[in-house]
This record gives C-alpha cells, sequence and structure tokens, in this order.
C-alpha cells in the first residue's frame, strides 16, 4: 500500500514562510494527481492545491501568487511552498494522490501537518 507522510509544518507569524513536503513509499511518477487540501475546524475541507504527473499545476484562487506545488519524481515527493502567510491560512494540511490501476481509481491520504499562522 502506498503511504502518504507530510512534513513540514508548524507555528510561523503571519507574512512568513513555510514549505510542506509529501513522501510517498512509492513512485510518485505513476499517481494521476498529487494534491493538498487543508481544513480548520469548523470549517470544510478545501482543496488548496494540485499537480499532475506531467508537472501541470493548479492553485486555489485562495492562495494564488503566494502558494506554489511542485513535485520532485526521483525524490518522490511533493512539496507546497506557502510564501505570505496569513492567520486564515492556519489549518491541517493533507497530502492526496490517486491514480488509476485496473480501470479503477485509487486514493491515497496522509495524515496532514499543522500549520498555523499567528502573532
Amino acid at each position: 500500500q502506498v503511504r502518504l507522510v507530510e512534513s513540514g509544518g508548524g507555528l510561523v507569524q503571519p507574512g512568513g514562510s513555510l514549505r510542506l513536503s509529501c513522501a510517498a513509499s512509492a513512485s510518485i511518477f505513476s499517481m494521476t494527481r498529487m494534491a493538498w487540501y487543508r481544513q480548520a475546524p469548523g470549517k470544510q475541507r478545501e482543496l488548496v492545491a494540485s499537480v499532475a504527473s506531467d508537472g501541470s499545476t493548479n492553485v486555489s484562487d485562495s492562495v494564488k501568487g503566494r502558494f506554489t506545488i511542485s513535485r520532485d519524481n526521483a525524490k518522490n515527493t511533493v512539496y507546497l511552498q506557502m510564501n505570505s502567510l496569513k492567520p486564515e491560512d492556519t489549518a491541517l494540511y493533507k497530502c492526496y494522490a490517486y491514480k488509476y490501476q485496473e480501470l479503477r481509481r485509487i486514493d491515497y491520504w496522509g495524515q496532514g501537518t499543522q500549520v498555523t499562522v499567528s502573532s
């Protein structure tokens, strides 16, 4: 089974930066798409950004211009560079991936890493 392990979260002041990492136990090149979601208490889970196997990316309007998603296939890792952080970015960030295999879509979720933006 593919495991996704997030890291890089922590406490940061508004305007600061963090880089989240999602390390996979298997080749991420085989994944159709990988993504970062976030969820804060009392709020709905939100898609933050995603990256396809060809490197193409999509970023939510709420973080566009501040966050960048990328992947390093050699390291089986996807990153989320978070700049100009705001208090409203505070959430549990989870890594997600899916692929198609044997005519099925297979989903993978990490456990999450906490990001707290506060002065």
